[in-house]
């Protein structure tokens, strides 16, 4: 498989999981899921060469979830 192929599908996964994150009438599995997309998107902007504003974004929202899921027990 083509190297930007597999980026392209990293991406493509990434916006998915974090679209249909917001379908869930559950706030946790909101999280988890909106957390599974965002650190793919972490995958994807280290794939584009370190793109630090997906990176830093996203690790941000993965830190925001991880919080209100384990700490705030949301």
């Amino acid at each position: 498989m083509e190297e930007t192929m597999l980026v392209d599908i990293v991406g493509y996964f990434a916006s998915f999981m974090v679209l249909i994150s917001f379908l869930m009438k559950n706030i946790k599995t909101l999280r988890l899921v909106n957390s599974i997309g965002c650190i793919a998107f972490i995958v994807y902007g280290v794939l584009l060469n370190w793109s630090l504003p997906i990176i830093i974004t996203n690790a941000a929202i993965v830190l925001i979830n991880i919080y209100y899921l384990f700490v705030k027990k949301a």
